[in-house]
């Protein structure tokens, strides 16, 4: 690997303080020069620093995904770093209990989980090189047939529109849990704008990862109470790899990680691929399957989007 960090193959990650973006930063720096993205300076910097006292490099770029103006300064930032970015991974998401908006009175989990990071990738698509990879990490929540996510209270995405989202209003006989039908809805479209980017830019490779279930990432645990964030913290990570044998979607960050590092740096040229937490191909939902509706999804969001000047 060259010691000038502008040669080497260069990876960008949102999210990666922590659960998975975290493990995934410190797999990536073996392969080449990390950029982190992240709202917190502090913890980017800390980060940062574990990985060059490991021998990687790693930069820092501030960007909250939920404000659609330090997304694209991020991106700028980004860009005159002159990096050879090959692989960006939209990890960063949110699972709110009590809805809350961001600064343009948008529903903050569909600003975070899928506005930010489309912006992030339309304005990074023209700067990466040909064969680049794009992963969108996913979930199978978004399918109101998916077992596993119908057990746990999730009743699927409630998609209506792209502007109805920013709103928080979602399509009727959706889930009592709190948070669920937002989160649901913003990783179908996680999804679904992977799939039509595949399409749309074939020089480029664009996949989705369903991470499998990740009990101790904290992911809804910024506003849950203290017994729920304690049992996060001390007790469940002691469960999962116990229950791993018996529940095939359980998954930790470190092994998630693996799976998205391989298929981030894979080079035999697949796109437009869901893969499971075990880095298999798997189907989405119905609705998401349909090329019609994925691009419904890319084109309202970048009508929505085109109302705010860049």
């Amino acid at each position: 690997m060259s010691n000038n960090p502008t040669n080497r193959k260069a990876y960008l990650i949102t999210g990666p303080t922590s659960g998975i973006g975290r493990c995934t930063a410190f797999e990536l720096a073996t392969h080449g020069t990390v950029v982190l993205v992240g709202r917190d300076r502090v913890k980017l910097n800390e980060l940062q620093k574990a990985i060059e006292r490991k021998g990687g490099h790693a930069v820092s770029v501030v960007c909250d995904l939920s404000d659609l103006a330090s997304v694209r300064r991020a991106a700028a930032e980004i860009v005159v770093l002159h990096l050879p970015i090959v692989g960006l991974l939209n990890n960063a998401g949110i699972m709110q209990r009590r809805a809350t908006k961001n600064a343009m009175g948008w529903d903050m989990s569909f600003a975070t989980n899928h506005l930010g990071p489309f912006v992030l990738t339309e304005a990074l698509i023209p700067h990466l090189p040909d064969g680049a990879t794009v992963i969108f990490v996913a979930s199978a929540v978004e399918d109101p047939e998916r077992k596993p996510a119908k057990m746990a209270g999730f009743r699927g995405s409630r998609y209506l529109s792209a502007e109805a989202s920013t709103r928080g209003e979602w399509n009727p006989g959706g889930s009592r849990m709190p948070g669920a039908d937002a989160y649901a809805t913003s990783k179908q479209c996680n999804l679904a704008t992977a799939m039509a980017f595949a399409r749309e830019t074939p020089r480029l490779h664009f996949n989705s990862v369903e991470p499998g279930l990740n009990p101790t990432t904290g992911l809804g645990g910024h506003d849950a109470g203290a017994l729920v964030r304690s049992l996060q913290t001390f007790i469940i990570p002691l469960l999962v790899p116990l229950l791993m044998p018996f529940i095939k979607i359980l998954s930790t960050p470190k092994r998630a990680a693996s799976v998205i590092t391989k298929i981030l740096i894979n080079e035999s040229g697949e796109t437009g691929i869901y893969y499971d937490e075990r880095g298999r191909p798997m189907l989405g939902s119905m609705l998401v399957r349909d090329p019609n509706f994925q691009d419904r999804v890319v084109a309202e969001t970048r009508a929505l989007l085109s109302t705010f000047p860049k």
